[in-house]
């Protein structure tokens, strides 16, 4: 199986590879085993690939960089083939004379293999991608033409893939395809950037073309055709453009993303917010959903679908609408919402949630969803996605790029959005509608004051830092933020953690817990205070270390830990957001005291494109 990885191609009037290796290095966040491109240069293709981080690929190509137009570039993070110079792309046919770059998974490979090796062909990695360059060059020398090849290779292939292709047949031309893996195309003056992510194209341009499922492009340098397989007509290119800076995604002063994400959340909840939420009106106006109001009054019930740091946010967001909107709703998780076999009505409502917006489990429910009418809604970070572009409507989350492989502003940005969801839907329900409008107002400045805590809860991180395993517990929406800490904990500091509802403490956890397996307990100021304080006394009986959060002010939770870190008070409803912030700097400092590469944990990658 292939990766879920970056792809750049250029084509155009300047050299190539600067261009192709910029856009690699903002697409590292993605992956980082290994690292390739592939020349086109008079007449003959040129094949450079290197092991590791993509500075190897920058180190290697010095003093030998071809003045070519035509490339493309490929970083790696494997989900099958040990990391190595073979199994690294580009991958190409016997006679080097087809390249091709490839995200996603071939799943018929095998099959596919096994008669290109009948044929003889011979094969030299472990990968999938392979077979796409050779079956490309049997296509070819059956009918001579490249573009013919390139589709009927293609047709092939089951799975998913975001492909890129040169040959030295055609050195003019730059060849890409796509099926539920996202491609886009930066429009230049005689020049085009194809890449898995804008973020590779932004430095050059703005104006963008986004490839949807079954699209072909034949891109030169002063145009782009493109031909759907699906629907056998062309597509007339549709321009669009950007909405975010690319100095967005510079690190400044900070020693790491995620360090920067993290105090980047009052900005988030502002962003988030902004033009959508109005106290002194007492209005929530989400104009992504105002094309489907009329539908969403007949809805009577709502299931949730998302992955990861998302689905915490999705569950988030489950207790929100059930909460202020008295609607059903339930969360799955993306992977096994694929599989389940469970009854749909036309009263139905889904939510994915998704930071890139790529996810391929989630783009997998959508598609299940959508076989049942069932309208389809999205909260997603990334403008243009593939899930904002299948969805009926959605809101976007305005946090920005988030370059960090564990997620952390956009966690905030999901529960700040499902929270306005909560609201729209719940306007004339809950007897919160007003008081939580309020304070949305107020969560930035709040926000802010946890922040300052910075330097205390780093000391708290070097005092644990050293322990083998965690547990995080909390009841109510502190139950869902509790899982979020854990899974921050697990990414960012390689140290076992868990999260669990406190009141489960007695069910099982509590045989882990002695003296070497301290807990961080969410112990906030709502409904749940004192039974959440019974759960923690369970936990020092068995001389448990504890960390609390807790509501400032509240100097009763000292009794039951060893630290606490106090939070400014805000309402149940929104304590997720603040505690999250605490939880984000408390997993930073660690991971940075332990001397882990924080913004690119092993073997995580940014945006899961692959099942």
């Amino acid at each position: 199986m292939s990766c879920m990885c970056g792809i750049v191609g250029y084509i155009g009037k300047r050299p190539a590879v600067p261009v192709v290796m910029a856009g690699l290095e903002s697409l590292e966040y993605r992956g980082y085993d290994s690292a390739g491109v592939a020349v086109i240069e008079e007449g003959k293709g040129i094949l450079i690939k290197q092991v590791g981080r993509v500075r190897a690929l920058k180190e290697e190509l010095e003093g030998q960089e071809p003045t070519s137009g035509l490339a493309i570039g490929h970083t790696r993070w494997a989900t099958h083939g040990m990391p190595s110079l073979l199994n690294a792309h580009p991958h190409t046919n016997t006679d080097k004379t087809i390249f091709v770059v490839h995200n996603g998974i071939i799943e018929n490979y095998v099959e596919l293999k096994q008669n290109l090796i009948e044929k003889g062909y011979v094969f030299i990695s472990e990968t999938d991608t392979e077979v796409i360059p050779h079956l490309i060059d049997y296509y070819q020398k059956q009918s001579e033409s490249f573009e013919k090849a390139f589709k009927a290779a293609l047709g092939d292939l089951r799975g998913a893939y975001a492909i890129a292709a040169i040959s030295t047949s055609e050195p003019k031309k730059l060849y890409a395809a796509r099926l539920s893996s996202p491609l886009v195309i930066g429009v230049g003056k005689g020049e085009h950037i194809l890449a898995s992510d804008p973020g590779a194209v932004m430095q050059y341009t703005k104006k963008v073309i986004y490839l949807d499922d079954y699209d072909v492009a034949v891109i030169s340098a002063d145009d782009v055709l493109i031909h759907n397989l699906k629907r056998g007509q062309s597509v007339e290119p549709q321009t669009e453009l950007l909405d975010f800076d690319n100095e967005q995604a510079i690190l400044g002063e900070f020693p790491h993303f995620m360090l920067k994400e993290i105090f980047e959340a009052p900005q988030t909840i502002r962003l988030a917010s902004l033009g959508r939420t109005n106290s002194k009106t007492h209005i929530v106006k989400l104009g992504g959903l105002e094309s489907v109001t009329e539908q969403l009054r007949h809805i009577d019930r709502i299931v949730i679908v998302a992955c990861g740091t998302a689905s915490y946010a999705g569950m988030v967001g489950e207790y929100l609408i059930e909460e202020l909107a008295d609607l059903p709703v339930e969360l799955q998780i993306g992977s096994e919402f694929k599989y389940r076999n469970e009854p749909f009505s036309r009263g139905t409502a889904l939510i994915v949630v998704s930071q890139s917006g790529e996810t391929a489990d989630t783009i997998a429910a959508i598609k299940k969803a959508q076989k049942y009418g069932v309208l389809c809604l999205g909260v997603v970070n990334a403008v243009g996605s593939t899930i904002a572009r299948m969805t009926d409507a959605g809101v976007y989350c305005h946090a920005g790029p988030e370059q960090a492989v564990a997620s952390t502003k956009a966690y905030i940005a999901q529960v700040v959005v499902m929270l306005q969801i909560a609201l729209y839907l719940g306007r004339d329900r809950s007897p919160l509608y007003d008081d939580l409008l309020k304070e949305i107002d107020s969560l930035p400045a709040k926000a802010e004051l946890v922040l300052k805590q910075a330097d205390y809860i780093k000391s708290l991180a070097e005092k644990y830092k050293d322990y083998k395993d965690f547990l995080y517990i909390g009841r109510r929406y502190a139950f869902p933020t509790a899982l979020e800490g854990a899974l921050k904990l697990k990414e960012c500091t390689l140290i076992h953690a868990e999260g669990f509802a406190a009141g489960e403490m007695k069910h099982g956890p509590l045989s882990l817990i002695d003296e070497n397996f301290p807990t961080l307990a969410l112990a906030g100021d709502g409904p749940m205070f004192e039974k959440t304080c019974s759960n923690m006394q369970e936990i020092k009986a068995r001389k448990g270390k504890i960390i609390a959060i807790a509501t400032e002010g509240n100097k009763s939770v000292s009794k039951h830990a060893d630290d606490v870190v106090y939070i400014p008070k805000t309402l149940e409803q929104t304590e997720t957001i603040l505690q999250a912030i605490v939880m984000q700097l408390f997993s930073y400092y660690i991971a940075v005291a332990k001397g882990i590469n924080v913004d690119r944990p092993r073997n995580l990658a940014k945006s899961v494109t692959v099942e």
